[in-house]
């Protein structure tokens, strides 16, 4: 039983005639002394519940002198919605397979934990949504074989059709991580042809084939920096570091959001300076154009001017 399902059963049994005694929770709900009191305290402290100890009665109950109390009717966290959410809609596009008979419990499950927050699921539904942003198709073959090369430890062989340059190259990689960033995933693996890693968008494999030879392991430390020192999913340490200057227009947005882990930002009267490390600047050049006048590039160099260049031939195209 969660605290959510507990909540629920506290709830009713502190409504009810006879204020229930701390040990008659914990059978009730089975638990330990200690859950009980932190849950007493959560329902207290978080909820304003006018919960109160009756010494007459050695029981709990709600204060009969204060308003009728209701359990709020969500009260799930920002992060435990979403976790849900994403989980059912997952799963609700998942076509019928040899997983149907494990999937349908967990289906089950799911819609029980969005009752326990006081809605049906199918209202939750229908009035949260969680809009995908530029989602691309990947190829289901693709997907299955890379994952199980990642999990086994195993080399493949891949035909990937890059974007960049428009073509197809056959290479041999040792998958290290599966990484699923703004709606899609990406494959984090060693490349033998580069030596050296390489992040492969995985809409773009084209087929993937075992190959009998060592799996060549990278250290997490290794993995974590190729993909969190530097802006956006152009991965590898960083190797500049942006200053960007936003309008007091764009700033109240900017001001709030976190475009990398290591960013800084300041207030400058009323507009916002904010500085990022970057490696390529391709993403941080579409992330910054995506704000048109709002954003002054003032260094490095290079940027601001492949800024300008690409706003120059945005506005000849309307000329």
């Amino acid at each position: 039983m969660n605290r959510a399902e507990r909540i629920f059963h506290l709830h009713r049994l502190l409504q009810g005639r006879r204020p229930p005694s701390l040990a008659d929770l914990m059978e009730r709900l089975e638990v330990s002394r200690a859950t009980v009191k932190r849950d007493l305290e959560y329902m207290r402290d978080f909820m304003q519940a006018p919960i109160e100890y009756e010494a007459q009665a050695n029981g709990y109950r709600y204060a009969q002198d204060a308003p009728a109390f209701e359990l709020p009717g969500l009260w799930f966290n920002e992060s435990e919605l979403l976790a849900l959410l994403t989980m059912e809609q997952l799963l609700e596009d998942v076509q019928p397979g040899l997983l149907a008979p494990t999937l349908g419990p967990l289906k089950g499950r799911i819609r029980e934990l969005l009752a326990s927050g006081g809605h049906q699921p199918d209202t939750v539904r229908r009035r949260i949504h969680i809009q995908p942003l530029a989602q691309r198709g990947s190829r289901g073959e693709s997907f299955q074989a890379v994952a199980t090369a990642t999990l086994d430890e195993h080399p493949v062989e891949i035909e990937y059709h890059g974007r960049a340059r428009d073509a197809a190259s056959c290479r041999v990689v040792h998958p290290q991580r599966l990484l699923y960033y703004r709606d899609n995933w990406y494959l984090i693996a060693w490349c033998e042809q580069a030596r050296d890693l390489r992040t492969f968008a995985l809409e773009r494999i084209r087929s993937v084939q075992p190959v009998e030879s060592a799996y060549r392991s990278i250290d997490e430390a290794t993995l974590d920096a190729h993909t969190g020192d530097a802006f956006g999913i152009f991965t590898g340490p960083a190797q500049e570091w942006a200053v960007l200057r936003f309008t007091p227009e764009h700033a109240r947005w900017v001001a709030d959001e976190i475009w990398h882990p290591e960013q800084i930002g300041e207030y400058e009267g009323d507009a916002y300076r904010l500085r990022i490390p970057y490696s390529d600047p391709t993403e941080l050049a579409q992330e910054i154009l995506r704000h048109g006048p709002g954003v002054e590039v003032l260094a490095p160099a290079e940027l601001r001017q492949r800024v300008a260049d690409d706003l120059a031939r945005a506005a000849h195209q309307y000329t």
